[in-house]
């Protein structure tokens, strides 16, 4: 089992900066792939960004590419998305997820354990 706990969110203007947070507790943090997602009211989960096991390799959304960076910290079993140049559209609750498996994908479904999320409101 992981558990994931999410930090970071809150309400920001447009044009301004988060850094969520995801602290992993429970099996080898370094051998899963990390995700963040998100959702807004009313439609389905989204993907936000991916990072391989030794944090080489991400993959983010075309609608976040070059505003939003994912990154980890093994030491730390923590996984981070930096966000910058937020725009009301990135209203969201954002969800870390974990997949035990080499390669990552985009699908939520494909994802093995999940946090609680966090609420980020930008407002206009």
């Amino acid at each position: 089992q992981v558990q994931l706990v999410e930090s970071g969110g809150g309400l920001v203007q447009a044009g301004g900066s988060l850094r969520l947070s995801c602290a992993a507790s429970g099996r080898t943090f370094s051998r899963y792939i990390m995700g963040w997602f998100r959702q807004a009211p009313g439609t389905e989960r989204e993907f936000v960004a991916a990072i391989s096991w030794s944090g080489i390799n991400t993959y983010h959304a075309d609608s976040v590419k070059g505003r939003f960076t994912i990154s980890r910290d093994n030491a730390k079993n923590t996984v981070y998305l930096q966000m910058n140049s937020l725009k009301p559209e990135d209203t969201a609750v954002y969800y870390c997820a974990a997949r035990g498996s080499v390669s990552y994908t985009y699908d939520s479904t494909e994802y093995d354990y999940w946090g609680q999320g966090t609420q980020v409101t930008v407002s206009s």
